[in-house]
């Protein structure tokens, strides 16, 4: 069974989804893939995981790092799985590429190459924004594409994390990176 909660950020409002292993899915309201894996036979609860996700969005949102994971229960692919590890260990206020994320991909797997697109299909379709921070991952180039959430509110998030955002531009769109 699958548990959901609403929690309303300074970004706007967020759903968190749960089930009894642990938080199974963030999303800012509308946004791209907008609760895709929430089983329709959901219902609203207070699970100890949404307190403990709230507490860590509270800290988050004052612009802090906060110092705790709440469980977390991703479920993908292997690949996706592998990359949303990574995305785990980007330091908050830092970020890295695509192409980064595929190099170390490549590399765990023995390849001498791994697609750049295909970690971005995985990294869109992370379920668990913000704690799971896609909103870290930027293009080879310095652009800022490739947030579910809209690319105002990766600019806002990388903004609040205090990163440098001289070093970056958001592509018009139709303009090809």
């Amino acid at each position: 069974m699958q548990y959901t909660t609403t929690y309303q950020s300074p970004f706007g409002g967020i759903l968190l989804a749960a089930d009894n292993i642990g938080l199974m899915g963030l999303w800012f309201e509308g946004e791209k893939f907008y609760a895709k894996s929430l089983d329709p036979e959901h219902k609203e609860a207070d699970l100890p995981v949404f307190k403990q996700t709230k507490t860590w969005l509270d800290t988050y949102f004052s612009g802090e790092e906060p110092d705790f994971t709440p469980p977390l229960h991703m479920i993908g692919s292997p690949f996706r799985l592998a990359v949303w590890k990574i995305l785990q260990q980007i330091p908050y206020g830092e970020t890295t590429t695509y192409g980064e994320i595929a190099r170390i991909i490549a590399k765990q797997k023995g390849l001498p190459q791994m697609s750049a697109q295909a970690v971005g299909g995985a990294v869109g379709h992370n379920e668990i924004s913000i704690i799971v921070p896609c909103h870290r991952v930027v293009g080879t180039n310095g652009s800022l594409t490739g947030y579910a959430g809209g690319i105002d509110k990766k600019l806002r998030l990388l903004t609040l994390e205090g990163v440098n955002m001289s070093q970056f531009f958001v592509p018009k769109k139709g303009t090809a990176l």
